[in-house]
């Protein structure tokens, strides 16, 4: 074990806590909200640091390769088990190269368009869709980020391709489509709900296969005519492999004890986000869980032909 990390005094200062995508984008919204209340619980700072590129694989090899000293954890989504099917050398192994915390909460996402844009609902998208394809564009954060994942489905569901513009995040992607500067985004509620409240987008419905709470009058895709289209956001926390186990004992401990504070259930609520059952808070189900994930977006991935390298 390593020295201090295993220490009864762990953890003796900051905490950094990894997020593969960038400053203000969903993900990092959750990554923060959680921070604060593990730092409160930990009795240390925890520290986010934004390390984006390549659909999170960046930030995840940086884990992989990262001191596993207990003072490095990575909060990712579902593209930590899509990226073997995308990335052909990958510089880790989703399965192999971490140790696993547990899963932490998911997070709906909402298909979205520019406000000006001409379709004011989900027919009239489609319909428009068909006849102006080409001119077009559906912004994401990259390769194997969950609005490509999204928005790849979207395309598939309505047999219809669009021009893909990629960004260094959504919270980007967002800016711009507040800006005009991009026609669609499909992104997750804990970015997008106070801009479909506050009206500056165009919303077309939610992408899981049941309505969610915090938007109880807002119709499914799935119930507009996408029947079965039904895509969420799961999100887990990692830490290098070989991190001493105690260490990811009291994390996890941490983790489990976080989820249950009224600060950060509130936050997640106000923000269409579901925090998982308690069974879902373990080590071993996050593991289990990416690796069925693998299982079946690999096919999915593999069939369409999406890779990036």
């Amino acid at each position: 074990m390593s020295t201090g990390a295993a220490h009864a005094e762990y953890p003796e200062h900051p905490i950094t806590l990894v997020v593969p995508f960038a400053a203000g984008g969903p993900t990092d919204v959750v990554a923060r909200s959680l921070g604060a209340e593990l730092g409160k619980i930990l009795k240390q700072p925890i520290v986010v640091e934004n390390k984006t590129g390549a659909g999170g694989t960046v930030a995840a090899a940086h884990i992989a390769n990262s001191k596993p000293d207990g003072y490095t954890f990575f909060l990712h989504h579902n593209g930590m088990a899509t990226a073997p099917a995308l990335y052909k050398n990958l510089k880790f192994d989703p399965l192999n190269s971490f140790e696993y915390v547990g899963e932490v909460v998911d997070v709906p996402m909402t298909l979205l368009a520019r406000a000006d844009f001409p379709p004011n609902n989900l027919q009239e998208f489609i319909e428009y869709a068909k006849q102006n394809a080409d001119t077009i564009n559906l912004a994401n954060a990259g390769p194997g980020a969950v609005s490509q994942l999204c928005g790849s489905l979207l395309q598939q569901a309505i047999d219809t391709k669009f021009t893909t513009i990629p960004f260094q995040g959504t919270g980007p992607a967002m800016t711009a489509l507040l800006g005009k500067q991009v026609d669609i985004l499909c992104d997750q509620t804990t970015q997008t709900i106070p801009h479909i409240d506050a009206k500056t987008v165009k919303f077309y419905g939610v992408t899981t296969k049941d309505r969610i709470s915090k938007l109880p009058d807002a119709p499914t895709l799935d119930e507009q005519g996408l029947k079965g289209f039904d895509f969420k956001v799961w999100h887990g926390i990692y830490a290098p492999k070989g991190t001493p186990e105690p260490v990811i004992t009291k994390f996890n401990g941490a983790l489990k004890e976080a989820l249950k504070s009224e600060p950060f259930k509130k936050k997640m609520a106000d923000l269409g986000a579901e925090i998982v059952s308690e069974e879902r808070q373990t080590p071993e189900s996050l593991k289990n869980w990416v690796d069925a994930e693998i299982k079946k977006w690999g096919p999915i991935l593999q069939a369409e032909g999406m890779n990036v390298n």
